[in-house]
């Protein structure tokens, strides 16, 4: 089987580009606890007091439920980086799967569970990142194929 080809640069950067904003929505999520509440509190409420208003402690407990989300977003992105730089880029069909999977691993669970418990603000946010990881990976396919065993 031929070697793989190349997929053009533009979706190479810009999966790096979505990944590096994974890392980087995370690490707001861990250094600015405040903000990351206010955020979803708009988001889920309409109102960036409304989450800090359920108290000290569960606004304490919600920023670190944040914080420990931001973590592994944090690991999830940095890997996503890592696999498009030295396998998508090159055109391995295994580095695409391993970021299409990922993607589809965090995405169906995450936004079932926000739809079932009737936050589908979360849910439109997840489509926007969902999307985001699509047009390139969409667009990357045909390039990446298997290599020669």
């Amino acid at each position: 089987m031929p070697a793989a080809s190349r997929p053009p640069l533009l979706w190479v950067n810009w999966l790096l580009a979505v990944s590096a904003g994974v890392v980087l929505f995370g690490v707001v999520l861990v250094v600015a606890p405040g903000f990351a509440l206010q955020s979803f509190s708009r988001l889920v409420y309409g109102d960036a007091a409304r989450l800090g208003g359920f108290g000290s402690e569960a606004a304490r407990y919600i920023s670190l439920a944040h914080a420990v989300l931001g973590a592994v977003m944090v690991g999830w992105g940095t890997a996503l980086v890592l696999v498009v730089r030295s396998l998508v880029a090159s055109g391995s069909m295994l580095g695409w799967r391993l970021v299409a999977v990922s993607v589809l691993a965090w995405f169906i669970p995450d936004t079932a569970y926000s739809l079932w418990s009737g936050y589908w603000q979360n849910a439109v946010l997840n489509l926007v990142f969902a999307v985001l990881f699509l047009v390139p990976l969409v667009a990357t396919h045909a390039s990446c194929r298997e290599r020669g065993s």
